[in-house]
């Protein structure tokens, strides 16, 4: 696919009839943004790192720092906090582990990918509730090096679920080394994985996990389903195409779909995801309760047979378009979904046109519509449930990308919409529909501004 050197970005369309009116948070390079249904900036924190950002009732943002940046990982943070409007910290977790840095041997979070406070879902926000500013415990995403001889020869840089109540105690964890047997790999993808060296600094991202999310309230343990228990913890490993739930009591594995797609017509007919963001059961309250939502990237990702396009068998399964996908847990029917198809492209021609290899995210908002975060080309839209546009808007900043330094990105790792009540400091601003610019006809200053001159002959 080729892309225009020059492009419009902010908000490029606002059909205020038809979307679901709010503030928009996200990452940027500027800092954790907040901008409203036009574009506007209204606020900005600076100094912060997000992994996700999030707003809270009262407009606090909880994010992480840039502390120690140059000492940890890339996918790693100091610490997570709770700052209130003016930046105050009011709420900050690192006591996890301790590193060596130039002011000595110091506590860190080493906070990844994600992290959710009880009353706060996954998707963000019902109706039905509204989520609390303090008191409650979190569960976060953090890594823990091990060395375990069954997986891998080499150290392995374990995903480690934490559950933190507020005075900073963990309380509960969870390391998924620890559960690789209910994890589904087959022998080819078991052999891949030991042969993985790691990484510069000696570690192996075997699994990457990229989301938690508490299951909370939900239909399907209403009818008696175990495996739904409230308190019991989803999760999605992007590069081993495994989305799970962790009983919270016992910690096993007891509901997994992947590594591979293909042992069930069910899951045929799902299709093989991989690469997966955001995975998370739509709350109580929301069109579509009680079904999964998840940004199914495509890309690369995932372990077997070495192949032509996968020489070691590392990114095993390939693809060159992202779907979002809203599935039956139970059933595995797919009952709403976003492609290149229904984004108006023709999926054998333009399947790129729809595509996120990394990051990205969908959340689901009370009137139905579907806010889709397509992040490596800093791209966030709201759908309708008959898949119009109602909602873009294009990153205008620009930074390293963190993978190739000699490269610019405006990528953003997920970006969430909040009804206007939860940021109180301000007035509800004056909302102006914004109509599609006419492509064919639009011309930037200093070009030929008139369309369909010009001298004109029809050869017989």
């Amino acid at each position: 696919m080729g892309y225009p050197t020059v492009y419009p970005t902010g908000v490029t369309l606002y059909n205020k009839s038809k979307a679901y009116s709010g503030y928009t948070i996200f990452h940027s390079a500027k800092g954790a943004q907040l901008i409203d249904m036009n574009g506007r900036e209204v606020k900005t924190w600076t100094g912060t790192l997000g992994f996700p950002d999030r707003i809270l009732p009262g407009g606090y943002l909880v994010t992480s720092s840039n502390k120690y940046r140059d000492k940890l990982e890339f996918l790693e943070r100091a610490d997570l906090l709770q700052v209130d409007w003016n930046g105050n910290v009011v709420w900050r977790f690192d006591k996890n582990t301790k590193i060596q840095t130039d002011d000595g041997e110091v506590y860190v979070a080493k906070q990844s990918h994600d992290w959710q406070r009880e009353s706060l879902p996954l998707g963000y926000f019902s109706p039905n509730s509204l989520p609390k500013t303090e008191g409650e415990n979190t569960i976060i995403i953090t890594h823990e090096r091990t060395n375990d001889p069954k997986i891998s020869p080499h150290t392995i840089n374990d995903e480690k679920i934490i559950e933190v109540d507020w005075q900073g105690n963990i309380v509960w964890s969870w390391k998924a080394s620890e559960h690789f047997d209910e994890l589904g790999f087959d022998e080819a993808a078991k052999n891949t994985i030991y042969r993985t060296p790691g990484r510069g600094s000696g570690r192996h991202d075997w699994l990457t996990f990229n989301n938690i999310s508490i299951l909370g309230e939900n239909k399907w343990y209403d009818n008696g389903d175990e495996r739904f228990n409230p308190e019991n913890i989803l999760f999605d490993a992007r590069q081993a195409n495994i989305l799970g739930i962790i009983e919270k009591k016992t910690g096993k594995v007891v509901w997994r779909l992947g590594p591979e797609f293909s042992e069930n017509e069910a899951l045929k007919k799902l299709g093989q995801i991989m690469g997966q963001h955001h995975l998370h059961l739509i709350q109580k309250g929301l069109p579509g309760e009680g079904d999964i939502l998840v940004f199914d990237n495509g890309g690369a990702s995932g372990y077997g047979v070495p192949t032509v396009n996968s020489e070691t068998g590392i990114n095993h399964y390939q693809r060159n378009y992202s779907r979002v996908l809203q599935f039956n847990p139970v059933t595995l029917d797919i009952t709403w979904q976003y492609t290149p198809e229904e984004a108006g492209f023709n999926t054998f021609t333009d399947p790129t046109k729809f595509f996120s290899s990394y990051v990205s995210s969908a959340q689901r908002l009370p009137n139905g519509n579907t806010l889709i975060t397509e992040g490596s080309d800093g791209r966030v839209l709201e759908v309708t449930a008959e898949h119009e546009i109602v909602w873009e808007y294009i990153n205008p900043y620009f930074e390293t990308h963190f993978s190739d330094k000699t490269k610019k990105t405006n990528f953003l790792f997920r970006a969430y919409r909040v009804p206007y009540e939860w940021v109180p400091q301000l007035s509800r601003p004056e909302e102006v529909d914004i109509k599609p610019v006419d492509i064919e006809t639009f011309r930037v200053p200093g070009t030929v501004s008139v369309i369909g001159e010009g001298e004109v002959t029809e050869v017989k």
